[in-house]
């Protein structure tokens, strides 16, 4: 584990105490990849609803984080419009310089401040939400009903991407 993600994974801790929001945290082999986390996810008894944190540069210079479910998609027009900027994910090499993070263990807590987030306001919709502290080997899980006091205390930009109805 590099320093880099100790650091995270502590600040994500401290973030935690000082919002004053309970979380809940698992040890584990590593996840890098949506079918391990699934398979330890079962194995350990994991029922939040898993994250992902979609890492991307803005066109012209610049990154925003989309943090959404899983199985969400990214609407590359409906980031675009909400950033004013066309947006690509970013390749693995200019993600871990800018943020530290491994492929596949994006965290979206502890990032520079200069990263704009995106927030899916579907995540509201699940009791629970989980995601990856900056430590591949780890998962932390909380309220979705805590999620705002945990936004409330970064210095990031934040955006609410509109909530999409079902027809």
């Amino acid at each position: 584990m590099s320093d880099n993600q100790e650091h995270i994974y502590q600040t994500n801790i401290a973030l935690f105490q000082q919002a004053n929001v309970p979380y809940k945290e698992w040890q584990h082999d590593p996840i890098l990849d949506f079918e391990t986390d699934r398979r330890i996810s079962t194995e350990l008894g994991i029922t939040a609803a898993p994250t992902k944190s979609l890492f991307m540069k803005l066109k012209g210079g610049g990154h925003c984080l989309l943090l959404t479910h899983r199985d969400s998609r990214l609407d590359s027009k409906l980031v675009k419009s909400l950033v004013g900027k066309r947006v690509s994910i970013c390749s693995n090499d200019e993600m871990v310089e800018a943020i530290g993070c491994e492929p596949g263990a994006v965290c979206p807590f502890g990032l520079p401040e200069a990263i704009t987030m995106l927030i899916d306001p579907v995540l509201y919709s699940f009791d629970e939400i989980m995601y990856t502290p900056g430590k591949p080997t780890a998962t932390f899980a909380f309220a979705s009903a805590q999620l705002d006091a945990l936004l409330s205390l970064l210095p990031n930009p934040q955006i609410q991407l509109p909530a999409v109805t079902e027809v």
